[in-house]
């Protein structure tokens, strides 16, 4: 059975799940990649999501390597860009990724016109279909984090500049439609306030948020809010970093190749957001397996990264 399609806006017909290729170039070699690749296109997903800084764990020597791969792929198969819909991700401000403009420090209009630039020379096409802000430019709690801290609040780019930088691309050709990442309602709603009092800002279509039976952040101010404003959600991370899969509390302790032993204290972000030793993972874990088929919710379109290993 194929993948059920819906749209995600006026001339952009998505697929239910999108393939996330995060971890190609690193955990995934070239030939790997394109075979998952093949997989997902065959099986009826047309829907590709990547980012400029992927792959995770994040590196110098292989960063940018995922849309690479892509653009491999989309190359050598023959594959006419109508058939494919790829979104990727400008990085937000760091400081631990010097190797990607410097930092990056911030997410200003010069960042953001050279990431467009980038992200469209790795993938070696002449558009982005949908381009998202992968996190904040302000501090916002993310990456497992619930709690607001006023505290460390700082001083961040205007959104209205960078709903101008992304305009501009938009004009350009160089993307069609975005979209955030790691938002908060705060965030979306004050993206949408500037656009709908500027003709010349995009409005966002979507917000890509970790959506998991371990992480339901969602379900109370940004369902609200997506809601009454119609923008669709994109789930990462159904799987939880394939913990959901119930590999990691096999007898053995999952296998060596797993993402979380593989990259075991090299992966700090994934390794932060669940601790195995959690009861409630391991009764999440439980739960996952009874309800054995993901349900589709309206609205909703989850990203699915490669799992090393069998499920179960």
């Amino acid at each position: 059975m194929s993948v059920p399609l819906f749209n995600l806006a006026p001339n952009l017909t998505v697929s239910r799940l999108c393939l996330g290729t995060m971890t190609f170039g690193e955990q995934n070699s070239l030939p790997q990649s394109l075979r998952l690749l093949d997989q997902a296109f065959d099986a009826g997903i047309n829907f590709f999501d990547s980012a400029e800084m992927y792959p995770v764990p994040q590196r110098a020597e292989t960063q940018g390597k995922s849309e690479e791969y892509f653009g491999q792929w989309v190359r050598k198969r023959k594959i006419s860009r109508d058939r494919v819909v790829i979104a990727t991700k400008v990085a937000g401000p760091s400081g631990q990724m010097s190797w990607i403009r410097d930092g990056p420090k911030c997410l200003d209009a010069k960042n953001i016109t050279e990431a467009v630039d980038g992200s469209l020379k790795r993938l070696q096409m002449d558009h982005i279909d949908l381009y998202q802000i992968h996190w904040p430019d302000r501090y916002v709690p993310m990456f497992g984090e619930t709690e607001y801290d006023p505290v460390r609040q700082f001083s961040s780019v205007p959104i209205e500049e960078q709903l101008d930088a992304l305009g501009r691309a938009v004009d350009a050709g160089k993307i069609r439609y975005i979209g955030l990442s790691n938002e908060t309602p705060y965030g979306v709603m004050k993206f949408l306030h500037f656009a709908e009092n500027n003709v010349h800002y995009p409005k966002i279509i979507s917000v890509q948020n970790s959506y998991s039976l371990l992480c339901r952040t969602f379900d109370s101010g940004m369902a609200e809010c997506c809601h009454h404003e119609r923008i669709y959600v994109l789930g990462y991370s159904p799987l939880a970093m394939g913990i959901l899969s119930g590999k990691y509390f096999a007898s053995d302790g999952a296998p060596s190749d797993a993402r979380l032993n593989l990259f075991k204290g090299r992966y700090s972000e994934g390794e932060s957001r669940y601790s195995l030793a959690r009861n409630t993972l391991k009764l999440a874990t439980m739960v996952n397996k009874i309800l054995s088929t993901l349900v589709l919710q309206k609205n909703m379109v989850f990203i699915l990264y490669h799992l090393q290993s069998p499920l179960f």
